[in-house]
């Protein structure tokens, strides 16, 4: 079973201050030299998120001139301000200014501005600023966290248009063995996933949203983990054969497929669809109150279908303990006698009735 490390980030970094600080510029400096983290402004920014005003300041003399634009501009957003454009044209002049020329950081704000004006509606701005920032990302910061939020930004506004296939060529670009971020490959993943088996490329489908499954516990992203993994078994269940090869093995032999070739057929070993179900049942937070709680409903859905309803004996015996509409629901369809049935229906009610109220 593999286990989820809390991945090394500036929230580190934060919390160190919080612990060991405050400390002037130069321990600072030697702080991010033992993390070995790439950019001042990914450390600012988390300062700013994570509410560690003190922490900002005194990373100030680190910062370039472009950095400081860019984290003005992300200040105002986190301050709610929509009207941004001003904002990053005047970021943008500094980033091209011959004396504070920054490369990577252009194409961040190119993409920020293509944001803006998806939003507003100009469509055809957008798609000329989101392909540039991408473009020149690869370019200058290849698999960066701003390249890999560029080539997901683009896919988004691919899927917005309509264009699945656009967008399943952009998660193409984002190659597991080309060091973008495991979170960014899980997200494409998913997104491969869902675009793949709308075209009923099943075998396609569900190694995509095995590898989202992965690459989301590589990145203990637990939520997204199990969401895929969820996936993964809805696409897997009816396909099982004890004379499949592991998982990994049909995902590592994968090949792309001519128009005139016959499409993969899905068979995956059972021993592969109970380790998923294992895992995400494993990683459900304890006790199942809460007003939403999308994980539990996925897991008990794959638990009724799977014939493993014994997982969830103390749940379906405690409807009181529900808090969440769309799970009791959920409990009720899944419901193994005409009592659970009827206590499950009153609990909806008085849900329902509560939301409403």
């Amino acid at each position: 079973m593999t286990a989820i490390d809390t991945p090394v980030g500036p929230g580190v970094f934060v919390s160190r201050w919080r612990t060991e600080g405050p400390v002037d510029a130069e321990t600072l400096a030697a702080w991010k030299a033992e993390l070995d983290w790439p950019s001042w402004l990914s450390l600012a920014e988390a300062a700013l998120f994570l509410d560690a005003p003190e922490l900002l300041e005194a990373m100030s003399p680190h910062l370039t001139p472009g950095e400081e634009a860019v984290l003005g501009l992300v200040r105002r957003r986190w301050l709610g301000d929509t009207h941004l454009e001003e904002a990053i044209e005047s970021a943008l002049s500094v980033v091209r200014s011959p004396e504070t020329r920054d490369l990577a950081l252009e194409g961040r704000l190119r993409m920020e501005r293509g944001l803006a004006r998806f939003e507003r509606g100009d469509l055809e701005g957008a798609e000329v600023d989101l392909t540039w920032a991408e473009t020149r990302l690869k370019s200058v910061a290849k698999a960066s966290r701003d390249h890999d939020l560029s080539l997901l930004n683009k896919a988004a506004y691919h899927l917005a248009q309509g264009e699945a296939l656009m967008a399943l060529h952009v998660y193409g670009d984002i190659s597991r063995t080309a060091g973008h971020a495991h979170e960014t490959i899980a997200i494409s993943r998913l997104g491969a996933s869902r675009i793949r088996y709308s075209l009923g490329h099943l075998f396609d489908a569900c190694r995509h949203a095995w590898n989202a499954h992965k690459h989301a516990m590589l990145a203990a992203q637990v939520h997204m983990a199990i969401e895929a993994g969820t996936l993964f078994l809805d696409l897997a269940l009816d396909h099982q054969s004890k004379e499949a090869k592991p998982m990994h093995v049909q995902v590592e032999e994968a090949k792309p497929v001519d128009l005139n070739e016959p499409l993969p057929v899905l068979a995956v070993h059972p021993d592969d669809v109970l380790g998923v179900f294992d895992w995400c049942m494993e990683q459900l937070s304890e006790g199942y109150g809460g007003p939403e709680r999308p994980d539990v409903r996925a897991m008990l859905t794959m638990a009724h279908r799977m014939g493993q309803m014994e997982r969830f004996h103390d749940l379906m015996a405690h409807p009181e303990r529900v808090d969440d509409p769309m799970l009791a629901a959920v409990a009720q369809a899944c419901a193994s006698s005409d009592e659970e049935t009827q206590a499950w229906g009153h609990r909806l009610g008085t849900l329902t009735t509560l939301s409403n109220a």
